[in-house]
């Protein structure tokens, strides 16, 4: 049986979706890891989409285990010969989780489940229990307020659970995925891509807060809302 040098092999000899976490040995959903690979000049680099080349080694998805790694030579261990690990590998770690963010949800615009605008957002969270709504970090608290108070309201009212909050990008960060120059507020229906979503902020979550702590509202986007275990 030809099994790749990262896959983990259980002890029936069955090869499984879980990883080794080489900074703490744990092992794990790949969906709360990044997987690493080596350059052919020998530098260590972050595979966000596990789709390069050659051997990898995982690591979870966050800044202490990234640092852990680092500090440990676990890279080196991992891939058992001599690697460069560059000095803001975290922060590049962090820009590929944030930027794989960023491009999904200009798939689901592409698909139709993503709604863009606040009118539309509004509109549409009238009738509609909303999975995500897509804050702009330096969007107005005017606005949030609106939106939140109507999607919660209709999520009640449905027996929904309530819409998870992203809100760690700024509108010039999230305007172009989506075709505009800045954009404030966006939303994602119910469904598949909701469920990814889920996945892929839980990487990030390990990064960056989703919700920004210096929002005068935090408590109120906070309230309720459960972003780890929801299967919507």
């Amino acid at each position: 049986m030809d099994i790749s040098p990262d896959t983990f092999v259980d002890k029936r000899g069955h090869k499984s979706r879980e990883r080794r976490c080489v900074a703490s040995g744990e092992v794990r959903d790949p969906a709360l890891m990044v997987r690493f690979v080596v350059s052919p000049d020998g530098i260590v680099i972050p595979d966000v989409m596990g789709k390069l080349p050659g051997r990898g080694v995982w690591v979870s998805s966050d800044k202490d285990s990234i640092e852990t790694a680092i500090k440990t030579n676990a890279f080196a261990r991992g891939f058992k010969s001599k690697v460069t690990v560059p000095d803001d590998l975290t922060k590049m770690t962090e820009d590929g989780v944030a930027r794989h963010v960023l491009s999904f949800l200009g798939m689901a615009k592409k698909s139709g489940r993503l709604i863009i605008g606040f009118d539309q957002v509004q509109s549409e969270a009238r009738g509609k229990a909303l999975a995500w709504r897509i804050e702009a970090k330096d969007g107005s608290e005017d606005g949030r307020s609106k939106l939140r108070t109507l999607s919660k309201a209709v999520a009640r009212e449905l027996e929904r659970p309530l819409p998870k909050v992203l809100g760690c990008f700024t509108a010039a960060e999230i305007g172009p995925v989506l075709g505009r120059k800045e954009l404030t507020h966006a939303a994602l229906l119910r469904g598949k891509l909701s469920k990814r979503l889920n996945e892929m902020t839980l990487r990030l979550s390990g990064f960056r807060p989703l919700i920004p702590l210096n929002w005068p509202d935090i408590e109120h986007e906070l309230r309720g809302l459960s972003p780890v275990n929801d299967p919507s």
